[in-house]
């Protein structure tokens, strides 16, 4: 047993710099782990720096300097978040409290239908086990509006906590930028001079990691926005929160675009009905995910990230659990580079053990 301990370790530790790479992914990830939510502010900058590098290389290449083309793209940023805050994010909250407000009587009515499938299909369905049904509807949306209850009562936090984002963010998002040679040269300070194996999984990650966070945040802004404009022109309630969700439903590939199509269509259903609105509500939603997978997704991400469909819903579980919701954003890249460095992992050839 020892001795075939001994032989993996020698396999893939062998090589210092292994033992490097090793050695930094732990104390980054515990770092990440233990204080992410005090450096929370940090990473966030860093995460948005770094989707809106591509942008700033692309102006230098035309000839802008550095600081001019920082400059530029910074106050598109800051145009873009006020956007959101002064326009978007009190659309949102509006139909979110209309929403909550409809609930009840919402409820009433689909109270009213499922009472009359035990009439009409009493060897599939019975009245008690409808009864238990909204029973538990109700008691869930007890539950829900206490914590909105709750979360309200103890919203002077939150709103410190935002401002301290909307001033802090900004502002490291600019130094990201601005002084990202001169931070990466004192990091690479302390590294080897030689470390080839750190500069493969470094090359890896720019092409798959970068090129993914930048494809997968336009994509969430085409995909919300066409969804907008076509549950607008159809009429349909909550179409900016529907949209929303629909945007945000990309990031979990698989179990997004099943999610989002409960709210749809339960929206859609309580609006119009079983009708014709209904129908074309459902095609044309069904004709969005369709452009998206097909034509969307193969435009945006020029490099594939090859991962099995088990790996990948195994990611969002393990980083969404650890980090929530951005460790489900960030649950393929990280993944990705997971097996970057797999595939980059020095191995030293396997020594067969002596004959009995």
């Amino acid at each position: 047993m020892l001795t075939m301990l001994r032989n993996w370790f020698h396999r893939y530790f062998s090589d210092e710099q292994a033992v490097l790479l090793g050695v930094l992914l732990l104390i980054g990830f515990g770092a990440v782990l233990t204080l992410g939510g005090m450096l929370a502010p940090v990473l966030a900058g860093l995460v948005l720096a770094f989707l809106m590098q591509g942008l700033v290389n692309s102006l230098e290449r035309i000839g802008l300097p550095h600081i001019a083309a920082v400059w530029l793209i910074f106050l598109l940023f800051l145009s873009a978040l006020a956007g959101i805050l002064l326009v978007l994010l009190p659309l949102i909250w509006q139909q979110v409290l209309n929403l909550f407000n409809e609930l009840p009587r919402m409820l009433v009515e689909w109270q009213t239908l499922l009472l009359l499938l035990p009439e009409r299909y009493p060897q599939l369905v019975s009245e008690e086990q409808v009864l238990r049904g909204i029973d538990s509807v109700r008691g869930e949306l007890g539950r829900l509006g206490h914590v909105v209850l709750t979360s309200s009562l103890s919203s002077l936090p939150l709103l410190l906590n935002a401002v301290i984002y909307l001033v802090l963010v900004p502002i490291l998002v600019f130094f990201f930028l601005k002084d990202r040679e001169q931070i990466g040269r004192w990091f690479r300070g302390y590294l080897p001079t030689r470390r080839p194996l750190l500069s493969q999984v470094a090359r890896e990650m720019n092409l798959q990691i970068a090129n993914y966070i930048r494809g997968k945040a336009i994509e969430i802004l085409i995909v919300a926005a066409v969804s907008y404009v076509a549950f607008a022109l159809m009429g349909l309630n909550y179409a900016a929160l529907l949209a929303l969700t629909v945007g945000l439903s990309v990031v979990v590939p698989y179990i997004g675009a099943v999610v989002a199509t409960v709210p749809v269509a339960l929206i859609g259903l309580f609006q119009w009905g079983v009708g014709d609105q209904f129908i074309y509500l459902m095609v044309i939603y069904a004709v969005i995910q369709a452009l998206d997978g097909n034509v969307l997704v193969p435009l945006l991400f020029s490099e594939a990230v090859s991962l099995h469909p088990v790996a990948i819903i195994c990611a969002v579980l393990l980083f969404g659990g650890l980090w929530g919701f951005w460790g489900v954003f960030f649950a393929i890249p990280l993944a990705s580079l997971f097996k970057a460095v797999l595939d980059a992992w020095p191995r030293a050839p396997q020594t067969d053990p002596p004959a009995g």
